[in-house]
């Protein structure tokens, strides 16, 4: 099922999307999904980020062709960033490349979504916390993540974590294909069973540390092949099995 948020004249609404109709629901969807009994066309609304998350956790360095690029150690322990709620961007929407970056990069990933309250759960038990997956941009500014020394400012902007543009529902993350395309040339072509770290293992491991509430989302990592964005670009992600996330660059 793709669950999506949209709006339609002053109404925000999650929606369920089947093909070229939006169905609203009542409420959030991550207790149960009701249909309100309303249809509208896909061209009459626009879509939203599928969720509102209380944090982006993102990971670093979970391709070990992406740490080599990098030229980063490989860890034993997934490496954890957060992106703040001010970042997150609708699909088709302009990134902005800051006044204080003269380098802004595109970073493809498989993004999944939280459905229930997530502290301390075994890898096991993850799956009964996951709503779904999506696809994310962990944008960048790639000139000051080397100037600091640390990713909080480089990845912090506003506008730097657009994601969608729906939940796949059902979906199992294994070996799917993932995707830059910057103006229709492809940059980043990689695979999920490349990931150091599983999803299972992420999800484990950021509850460890922080509860995780419905609507967050934990970014799992870009593949090699990152590179700059330019003013007036096109970016494209594309994740295998889910869609296409696309916005672009001002």
């Amino acid at each position: 099922m793709k669950i999506a948020r949209a709006m339609l004249g002053n109404e925000t609404f999650y929606c369920i999307l089947e093909g070229e109709s939006v169905k609203p629901i009542t409420g959030k969807p991550f207790e149960q999904i009701v249909k309100d009994g309303r249809e509208f066309a896909l061209k009459d609304v626009k879509l939203l980020c599928p969720s509102e998350p209380s944090k982006v956790v993102a990971v670093g360095l979970n391709y070990a062709s992406h740490a080599n690029e990098m030229k980063e150690d490989l860890h034993s322990d997934p490496v954890l960033f957060i992106k703040p709620g001010t970042s997150v961007l609708n699909p088709f929407e302009a990134i902005i490349y800051p006044r204080s970056s003269s380098r802004v990069d595109h970073e493809a990933e498989l993004a999944v979504v939280i459905g229930r309250t997530c502290k301390d759960v075994s890898e096991d038990l993850v799956h009964d916390y996951i709503f779904g997956y999506t696809c994310l941009n962990d944008v960048t500014a790639r000139d000051l993540q080397k100037k600091d020394g640390q990713w909080t400012r480089a990845k912090g902007f506003d506008t730097f974590c657009p994601f969608g543009p729906h939940i796949e529902t059902e979906y199992d993350w294994r070996n799917k294909r993932v995707r830059s395309i910057l103006n229709g040339e492809t940059k980043q072509d990689s695979d999920t069973g490349c990931f150091m770290f599983s999803v299972e293992k992420l999800v484990s491991y950021i509850s460890s540390v922080m509860t995780l509430l419905p609507g967050d989302v934990v970014s799992t990592g870009t593949p090699q092949g990152i590179g700059p964005m330019l003013r007036g670009d096109t970016i494209q992600i594309v994740v295998e099995g889910i869609g296409i996330l696309e916005n672009t660059v001002r």
